[in-house]
């Protein structure tokens, strides 16, 4: 293999200035990593072996992040700061008398594709360290000879061309048959190891994929700088994904981000409300009553303590525009809902109607949207979005649900389709509850444009930026009483 230490830039302030720029562009991919992690991680550098890769991977990992939703990022950009290799790699550990694997050829000078899927198909099947290295000295080849092209910039190197014709279909067949070896007719077939064996093949199809883009990435670094690629290259964090741009690979992502992100905020607003119940120091009366002592504060005075539990309020458009910010607010909302006396849901399209029961302590999230958009009577007229009337029916309806001890979020982007917005409803339930929050998935910029009403439904109430998770936690966080 390669030298990781062949001959490249040098970053300036050597390593701990490496390692300075690799923890920048975890900050610029929304990874939060403070000065103290910082030091261990120069700590770990002193005492791990930086030849071995994987080690430091490991390392530096545990002293960087705090959350593993943040590993796949990390991964990324360690493999563009940490490369394996300079140029094209080979697999330099494989014994002396192995033929290295090399892209098959047919008699016309072409890349026998169906040659390359059986090699692909034998190298995955066979998962030894040995079969690994060269299946990542195969991908380096694969990535030089199929993926290289020219491009505005100068050369440049596609993961999409390096698979580009390839079949995974027969790339899995050929790995099936060397995972599962020759079939025995009279030998009953076990359903059970077959069905476990089939998926082992297909994640390594999928891992497959994702070393080319990793080689892909790491070449296209090298000619054009890894600041670079790390820039458009590497994914955002799961946390960071706009939640109405997201494709369905990044919902799946947002749903294991969200219940671990709900846990910590539940912890925290529940470290809050104990707090709050045992009364802040009041510094006012405190430093008053130390003139006693001199000025110095011997004993503290408490300010009056908080209810323990608030009400929430919940109204949510749940129309196509905005269903999948709704969704992940409503499953923060039910993950929380312990840290609230009480908790009522309200749900819209055009019309307003409780949706509460669906969401019920234990239930499922999946299960209860499901319910909630078949049963509830959400849809009056034509099935887009009316926020007057949806506000109006809150403000009138419902509105023994709003109360002084009460705190109402609303969730929406404030697209009213031309409408009447109905701002004395919003008036009216501004004025009965403790508190409301417009929680907005559109960015401040677009607010205003078109049909969105958005800034004087601002002017009335409260109203947040929340496009993705990240913005989503920070908000309730602050602004839900305890």
């Amino acid at each position: 293999m390669s030298s990781p230490h062949a001959p490249g830039p040098v970053t300036p302030g050597g390593l701990p200035g490496h390692l300075v720029g690799f923890v920048d562009a975890l900050r610029a991919k929304g990874v939060t990593v403070g000065p103290a992690q910082t030091v261990d991680a120069g700590r770990v550098l002193t005492v791990l072996d930086v030849l071995d890769r994987e080690v430091l991977r490991e390392g530096l990992a545990s002293a960087l992040l705090s959350r593993p939703v943040h590993r796949e990022t990390f991964d990324a950009l360690f493999d563009l700061w940490f490369p394996p290799a300079q140029g094209l790699r080979t697999a330099g550990g494989t014994d002396a008398q192995t033929e290295q694997p090399t892209v098959p050829m047919d008699p016309d000078g072409q890349v026998d594709l169906a040659g390359l899927e059986e090699l692909l198909g034998d190298l995955l099947a066979d998962d030894t360290p040995e079969g690994r290295e060269q299946l990542e000295a195969l991908i380096g080849q694969m990535v030089d000879q199929l993926g290289r092209y020219d491009g505005m910039t100068g050369e440049s190197f596609s993961a999409y061309q390096t698979l580009r014709g390839l079949s995974g279909d027969q790339i899995l067949e050929r790995m099936l048959g060397g995972m599962l070896g020759p079939r025995d007719d009279d030998q009953p077939q076990d359903r059970l190891a077959g069905e476990v064996v089939l998926r082992t093949a297909i994640e390594r199809i999928n891992r497959l994929r994702r070393m080319v883009d990793t080689e892909t990435r790491r070449r296209v670094a090298e000619r054009h700088g890894k600041e670079r690629v790390a820039a458009y290259g590497v994914p955002k964090s799961a946390e960071e994904i706009d939640f109405l741009r997201a494709s369905d690979s990044d919902l799946v992502a947002l749903r294991k981000t969200m219940v671990p992100l709900a846990r910590a905020l539940a912890t925290r607003l529940a470290a809050r409300r104990r707090r709050a119940r045992a009364g802040t120091i009041d510094m006012r009366r405190t430093l008053r009553k130390s003139m006693s002592t001199g000025g110095v504060p011997i004993d503290l005075v408490l300010g009056k303590p908080r209810a323990a539990r608030p009400e929430l309020v919940v109204l949510c458009d749940i129309s196509g525009s905005v269903a999948g910010f709704s969704h992940f607010t409503l499953q923060l909302v039910h993950t929380l809902r312990e840290q609230f006396s009480r908790v009522r849901i309200f749900a819209f399209v055009d019309t307003t109607d409780e949706v509460t029961e669906y969401f019920s302590a234990g239930a499922d999230l999946g299960v209860a949207m499901a319910r909630m958009v078949r049963e509830a009577r959400l849809i009056t007229y034509d099935g887009h979005s009316d926020y007057g009337h949806a506000l109006g029916g809150l403000a009138e309806e419902f509105a023994h649900a709003l109360t002084r001890q009460s705190s109402l979020l609303i969730l929406g982007d404030g697209r009213n389709n031309y409408r009447d917005p109905n701002f004395a409803a919003l008036e009216r339930m501004r004025d009965a509850v403790r508190q409301v929050h417009w929680l907005n998935p559109e960015p401040t910029s677009q607010w205003g444009t078109g049909d969105s009403v958005a800034p004087d439904y601002g002017r009335i109430v409260q109203m947040h930026e929340c496009r993705n998770a990240e913005q989503l936690t920070s908000v309730i966080a602050r602004l839900l009483p305890v």
